[in-house]
């Protein structure tokens, strides 16, 4: 099956306010990434804070226009499209943003928060308008009679559950969780959690979910991307990725998970020196400057990619050498 989005070779690169001794200096938050995404899937996004997750998924959306690359959209180039031409494909790609509350006009009911993509993409009949609210509120398991409220009357959520229902309603077929969970207390998580599940099976939807928390990525993903410094790493399978990692970085990441078991000595790696800055990224790898499996090949040049028989990819001189 060919993928619902294809990204190619995505770079954006931002310019720093100012100059430094007369040289224009950018910051490169997303380097060359290539990406797959299968009609149907959930691909989880990992990595630490600042290595260009969400920069990615806004490139992807056009949210910010990328300074390289290409992103087809059932073989459709998005990027090379004009604003006019891309308008059909924005009701077909949406997000869920981190926090509920920010993303939502507080001068606004819930109602017309739920109504506006529908009036911005031509329906033009307010029956019909209302229905579809309603409807989609219930889909996401509010009352009708909270339609009439303003976000600050509902908890955090709900308020989530607002900003799913804003994102669906449009019925789109490809949808961006950008952190949607983390500012949830841990029950409501598990509530939203099972949310998006169902209405990913009875939507037919395709997300790509950018999270933290590990423990999420392996209850919802089918496949996991783990990004270090805007650069993909590792892509696998998400049972295959937990039960063997491959990169030193991704090794990290699964060591630094809390084992609930006081009985039980989890294994520690502790990773040496600070993340370099993005500004000054280090030559080949740029892992290697942490990575406790280093060779001299590491500093010299970028790795290839690696792939296994069980869909498993990597960026790693370690293999394939």
């Amino acid at each position: 099956m060919p993928p619902l989005i294809e990204i190619r070779n995505l770079r954006k690169q931002f310019l720093l306010s100012g100059e430094w001794w007369g040289e224009r200096v950018t910051v490169d938050a997303v380097s060359g990434v290539s990406l797959s995404i299968f009609r149907g899937e959930t691909l989880g996004l990992v990595g630490e804070t600042g290595c260009g997750k969400s920069t990615l998924a806004r490139c992807i959306l056009r949210l910010i226009e990328p300074t390289e690359g290409s992103a087809l959209f059932e073989g459709v180039d998005i990027f090379s499209l004009s604003l006019r031409d891309f308008q059909p494909y924005r009701r077909r790609m949406q997000i869920v943003f981190q926090d509920p509350f920010a993303a939502l006009n507080p001068r606004k009911t819930v109602f017309s928060i739920l109504e506006e993509p529908l009036i911005i993409h031509g329906e033009r009949n307010p029956r019909i308008r209302r229905e579809r609210v309603e409807m989609m509120a219930l889909q996401v398991g509010l009352e009708p009679k909270l339609l009439r409220n303003y976000p600050h009357e509902f908890s955090g959520g709900q308020r989530q559950r607002v900003c799913i229902a804003r994102a669906l309603i449009l019925e789109p077929d490809f949808v961006v969780c950008d952190e949607p969970v983390s500012a949830l207390d841990v029950s409501v998580r598990a509530q939203i959690l099972n949310l998006l599940c169902e209405l990913q099976e009875k939507m037919h939807l395709t997300y790509l979910f950018i999270t933290h928390d590990l423990s999420v990525v392996r209850h919802i993903s089918h496949r996991v991307a783990v990004m270090y410094l805007g650069r993909i790493v590792e892509v696998a399978p998400t049972e295959e990725l937990f039960t063997n990692p491959l990169h030193p970085y991704t090794q990290v990441l699964l060591a630094s998970i809390p084992v609930p078991d006081p009985a039980r000595q989890p294994t520690r790696v502790i990773l040496e020196g600070d993340p370099p800055s993005p500004i000054h990224p280090p030559s080949g790898c740029r892992f290697h400057t942490r990575c406790p499996k280093r060779m001299e090949v590491c500093a010299l040049r970028s790795p290839e990619a690696f792939c296994t028989p069980q869909g498993h990819m990597v960026f790693c001189h370690l293999y394939g050498v």
